[in-house]
């Protein structure tokens, strides 16, 4: 098959778990489950394309793409199955391989993330976001997009967070930012692809994030046939990168669940 191949960074060995990063950041944001989940599974962080150090391509904006280059991850890789998971887009991302390649999945994960199609207003919003974008710059994600990414504590208390995160919303390139911006936009109702799932599912939530909050998360780990819920406390949107110990410890237990290993105490 043809299409982009993505850069990736791994660590450690076993089971291989796959993390599909947030918009609009890279791989990088993973720092701390690379390091802090290499003596439970082997760590797969991508960047998908367009970000980090992979290319952007041809193809027309679309997560049936993004989702399809991660298959073709796996098969360079030499994994038949693989524990999936992503966080906001990378969630998105995630469950469009469940409906294009549900045969490559033993487990997935879906962090901060939303089920639902966009309604109008947030389609629209994203059509600005990219058309504005690709005018000015990543000043604008500076202005209308990291506010929401980090929860209250974070920006009370974690200056250092707060940096680092605004550091590679400004490292994103404009054209991919606006690409991914319309793939979104454009992405279905996925709640039928988890009612359908037969891996099983776990949700992440930051109990303060307000872009997919508790509720939401919630309603994805009940649609699941075998879907479980862990809410990190004093964490946003990128609860990864806020509080990546707690958030360690619930996937270093659910790959114990899933046999590959113990979990992280």
């Amino acid at each position: 098959m043809g299409g982009v191949q993505l850069y990736t960074r791994s660590a450690g060995e076993g089971l291989p778990v796959v993390l599909l990063h947030a918009f609009p950041l890279s791989s990088a944001m993973w720092l701390a489950q690379r390091e802090g989940l290499a003596d439970v599974c082997k760590v797969i962080t991508p960047d998908l394309r367009g970000f980090g150090g992979s290319v952007l391509g041809e193809d027309e904006p679309s997560l049936d793409v993004m989702a399809d280059d991660v298959a073709r991850l796996l098969d360079r890789e030499g994994i038949d199955r693989a524990v999936v998971g992503g966080l906001s887009m990378g969630g998105y991302v995630t469950m469009t391989l469940c409906r294009r390649h549900p045969d490559r999945l033993l487990g997935v994960i879906l962090a901060d993330t939303k089920a639902s199609a966009d309604p109008e207003e947030a389609r629209s919003g994203r059509e600005r976001i990219a058309d504005d974008v690709l005018r000015e710059g990543t000043s604008v994600l500076v202005e209308k997009v990291l506010p929401g990414l980090l929860g209250r504590t974070t920006l009370e208390r974690r200056a250092m967070v707060s940096g680092r995160v605004r550091g590679l919303v400004q490292a994103a390139h404009p054209v991919a930012v606006a690409w991914a911006q319309r793939a979104m936009a454009a992405r279905p109702d996925s709640f039928d692809t988890l009612r359908a799932l037969d891996a099983p599912v776990l949700v992440i939530v930051g109990e303060e994030d307000e872009i997919a909050p508790v509720a939401v998360a919630d309603a994805m780990a009940e649609a699941a046939p075998d879907g479980r819920l862990a809410v990190i406390e004093k964490a946003g949107h990128l609860s990864a990168i806020e509080q990546p110990e707690a958030f360690n410890r619930a996937v270093s237990a659910f790959v114990a669940e899933l046999g590959g290993g113990s979990p992280r105490r």
